[in-house]
């Protein structure tokens, strides 16, 4: 039998991905090992200076808030027992007190530190401050609008960001203490911000609304890490409910729709472009946004919720790729500043939240990888 051309050439296509998917096979204790290496370097680096800044960032505010998310999960994960340790100890400095403002949401992203160590130690001084806070933010619920030239705007959930710092400590309230107030708080207002800059067109989220009617070389603004902090948010508040809640239904359906198109915009090097539909303008590797994704992706796999056979090409890339921009030393670099927007990134430059993102990441592919 005659073998067409075209045909042996697509067999031969076929046959090369299969080899390429083999040949980059992730082995959960070379995740480990890097892992280690980021963790450690940043430890070592904490007080540094980041994003331009003159002094290093408050111990309590979000940037700091995102980096001990993805160093709980590592500590998960690592078998020592030493970074449990540090982030106690970051809690006892805090006092176990949220960042300065009452209602903003990225002051209270360090909450989802203490409450997880809460859940672990059980030492009531890690829930406390946190729990007065936001029964006092339920007795006098801002009434502002959602519009971004509105008075005290922020003190509502009005930028996509906010959505991976404040409502997953709602939800770990609920999950704590069982009193729905929490969950009907975190329903209705994120619920609000979902409405108000969703866009069901592109399954993607704008930053806030005054990237709405922006276009950047023709095209939708939307940006990477932003929708990164969205995915990751989601993930963070459903690993507190139950699956079988229509609450938990309804982030997992808003979980899939950015799933599905993540997949579809991913570049061909493994990262996204700092506009996710923007990639000719934005060649630079960024590795906070693609970490959000990645860690999003994967937990999906996880929880059998997204297809293995479909998801797990995009994985290997995107995991290589971050690898990839790892400094000897066990720096991250391509970590877009502190921002708003798309913008730059470069090789000798890292964030703390960038770290917090890896982390989160590889603990989801070391879990793909490390089951039998």
């Amino acid at each position: 039998m005659k073998v067409r051309p075209l045909l042996l050439c697509i067999l031969l296509m076929v046959l090369m991905q299969g080899y390429l998917l083999t040949a980059q096979e992730i082995k959960p204790h070379e995740v480990k090992r890097i892992m280690k290496k980021v963790a450690d370097w940043q430890i070592n680096h904490f007080h540094d200076t980041y994003s331009g800044n003159k002094d290093p960032h408050n111990p309590k505010a979000w940037p700091n808030g995102a980096l001990y998310i993805g160093m709980l999960k590592w500590a998960m994960v690592s078998d020592e027992d030493k970074y449990f340790q540090w982030l106690k100890e970051i809690g006892n400095t805090n006092k176990w007190k949220l960042h300065d403002r009452i209602y903003h949401a990225d002051d209270h992203t360090v909450g989802q530190l203490y409450l997880s160590l809460y859940q672990k130690y059980k030492e009531k001084k890690m829930l406390k401050p946190t729990k007065r806070q936001f029964d006092y933010v339920l007795l006098h619920p801002a009434k502002t609008s959602l519009e971004w030239a509105s008075a005290y705007h922020q003190d509502r959930w009005n930028w996509c960001d906010a959505l991976f710092m404040s409502p997953p400590v709602w939800a770990k309230l609920y999950n704590l203490t069982g009193d729905d107030k929490y969950l009907n708080f975190l329903m209705s207002e994120f619920k609000a911000t979902t409405s108000f800059l969703f866009d069901d067109e592109e399954s993607l989220f704008y930053r806030d609304e005054s990237y709405m009617e922006k276009r950047d070389h023709g095209t939708k603004i939307f940006w990477s890490r932003g929708n990164g902090w969205v995915f990751a948010g989601l993930v963070n508040v459903m690993n507190e409910l139950k699956k079988e809640t229509k609450e938990y239904k309804y982030f997992l359906r808003i979980y899939k729709k950015m799933a599905k198109k993540l997949i579809q915009i991913q570049t061909p090097e493994g990262h996204w472009p700092m506009s996710l539909l923007g990639e000719e303008f934005y060649p630079t590797p960024e590795t906070s946004g693609t970490s959000f994704h990645i860690y999003g992706l994967a937990w999906g796999v996880n929880n059998q919720i997204l297809d293995r056979s479909i998801y797990e090409p995009f994985l290997i890339k995107g995991w290589n790729s971050l690898v990839d921009h790892i400094t000897d030393d066990g720096m991250l670099g391509y970590v877009q500043p502190i921002g708003a927007a798309p913008g730059e990134a470069f090789a000798d430059q890292t964030e703390v939240y960038g770290t917090g993102a890896f982390l989160c990441a590889g603990t989801e592919i070391y879990k793909l990888y490390a089951q039998p």
